[in-house]
């Protein structure tokens, strides 16, 4: 495991580093264990404690190692945000907004992890149902070579772009229209394990053979996502418990934290003010549409490859 350890010294990192100051100082007059001092102000064996966990699991050779160049790293750190202070770079606007952007964030991911502490792990029933019902990322589970198509449409193109992708029998053919009539067009081809796809697409890509394409709908662009190529490559229950647990965990914790937050809101009297006024009443945002039906994708060449301009 790589045991270096860097602290950016960014102005978002020096800002960060003064919200520290006050608890070091603090943690010295208590008289806690402190790991070294800079200028008489204490860092502490619980922050650089901290900091080291950061890294993983460590041998203890590896650990000791680690913290050495930490608490170097820590020290450095504290060189710089007390030259900054001293410089009241702490009392300029930008600086005071990342130190208030930290604290909010920080605050609100501890609150969010107390209230999902106690989250149950998922029962052996719960892995074995959720594998059953995912055979697209388990016992089916395939690698996908696709090649991607991003058209970009305006209302008054699109109907003519996907009246034209309807009657196509070529891709290259298809393309090469897009290009005579100026319309932006970019292609790119990856490949991609099942659980590296998105979640809305997976399910409909499982479906199709290779060769067939099917077109994703979002705003301003028209995608269309060709299966080039594709193998087998499943995977057993045992093998694909961890992750299981790993992600029913988590998504119970979203769900957990989602609700909490619902019921935050509803109590909570929120204004949004001046130019934000009618943000309250915005409609969500819809997620992107799949289209229902996949086309045969019949290419002059390789599926994978950028065809040639003609």
């Amino acid at each position: 495991m790589n045991t270096q350890y860097r602290i950016g010294m960014s102005a978002l990192a020096v800002a960060m580093a003064v919200s520290f100051q006050g608890c070091e100082k603090k943690a010295d007059e208590a008289g806690a264990e402190a790991a070294a001092k800079v200028n008489g102000v204490a860092i502490s064996v619980a922050l650089l404690d901290h900091e080291v966990k950061k890294l993983g699991d460590l041998t203890p050779e590896q650990h000791q190692k680690a913290a050495n160049q930490v608490l170097k790293n820590l020290v450095d750190q504290d060189l710089l945000m007390q030259k900054a202070v001293s410089e009241k770079l702490d009392q300029e606007a930008g600086v005071k907004l990342a130190l208030e952007a930290s604290r909010r964030q920080i605050l609100s991911q501890a609150y969010v992890e107390k209230l999902t502490a106690s989250v149950a792990q998922p029962t052996e029933q719960e892995v074995s149902d959720y594998f059953n019902k995912h055979p697209e990322l388990f016992s089916d589970r395939r690698i996908y070579r696709l090649q991607e198509i991003n058209i970009s449409v305006t209302p008054d193109n699109e109907e003519a772009v996907k009246s034209q992708l309807s009657g196509t029998r070529s891709l290259d053919d298809f393309i090469q229209w897009l290009r005579d009539q100026k319309i932006p067009v970019r292609i790119s081809q990856t490949t991609k394990a099942a659980e590296q796809l998105p979640t809305e697409l997976l399910p409909r890509l499982a479906q199709m053979r290779d060769g067939q394409a099917m077109t994703v709908k979002a705003p301003n662009a028209l995608n269309i996502l060709v299966v080039a190529g594709s193998q087998s490559q499943p995977v057993t229950l045992e093998q694909a418990k961890a992750s299981i647990e790993r992600f029913v965990t988590n998504s119970k914790k979203r769900e957990t934290a989602a609700t909490a937050l619902k019921d935050m809101r509803a109590q909570a009297k929120v204004e949004y003010l001046g130019a934000y006024a009618d943000l309250g009443k915005e409609a969500p945002t819809p997620e992107p549409a799949v289209e229902a039906q996949a086309t045969e994708a019949k290419p002059d060449a390789a599926p994978a490859s950028e065809p040639a301009a003609k």
